[in-house]
């Protein structure tokens, strides 16, 4: 392996964004101010950047990745089972990309595409949420074509992740977790 410049790790970070779950999850300010902080972070793209936003509705973590420019968001959730979309976080996001299209002068679609990726892999009891939308996002930014709407669709079910890859994922492995 040779070392890299800033200006891959440049253009890798300009492929990639995230948005704060501290801002964006239940209870952390109305609809509307949530909806204009995701639209902030999304205007200040080129709108081809795909956006990590990990979601707590309430006690369970889940995923969502947001492609502005296509209108396009993408739900993971490590719980077993057909799984919808929280009301709410729908709603913050498709106003942040109405928000974003008036931004850049764009009258949009109708609606916003939601697709339920279901070939994540599935936490095997109630408490290991957190850590799998971590590992999500380790295992998207580890792969250079970012194909994690082919690698997580339906039919493409992937096991449980180990414990020992879990670990490494939570804050005890905060160091480990690139160097897997």
């Amino acid at each position: 392996m040779e070392e890299i410049g800033a200006t891959v790790v440049a253009v890798y970070m300009s492929m990639v964004g995230f948005i704060d779950p501290a801002t964006v999850s239940a209870n952390s300010g109305t609809i509307a101010d949530r909806s204009r902080l995701v639209a902030g972070r999304l205007q200040k793209t080129d709108g081809e950047q795909i956006f990590m936003m990990p979601y707590n509705p309430g006690r369970h973590w889940v995923l969502l990745i947001v492609r502005a420019k296509r209108e396009t968001v993408y739900f993971l959730d490590p719980l077993p089972g057909h799984r919808v979309v929280d009301e709410e976080a729908k709603n913050i996001v498709n106003s942040a990309i109405k928000i974003y299209n008036s931004h850049i002068g764009r009258a949009g679609r109708k609606a916003v595409i939601w697709k339920t990726l279901s070939g994540t892999p599935k936490q095997p009891s109630s408490v290991e949420c957190g850590y799998y939308v971590m590992r999500f996002m380790r295992d998207i930014i580890m792969d250079p074509s970012l194909a994690f709407e082919n690698k997580y669709a339906k039919g493409n079910q992937e096991a449980s992740y180990p414990k020992k890859q879990l670990m490494k994922s939570g804050m005890n492995g905060q160091r480990e977790l690139l160097n897997t």
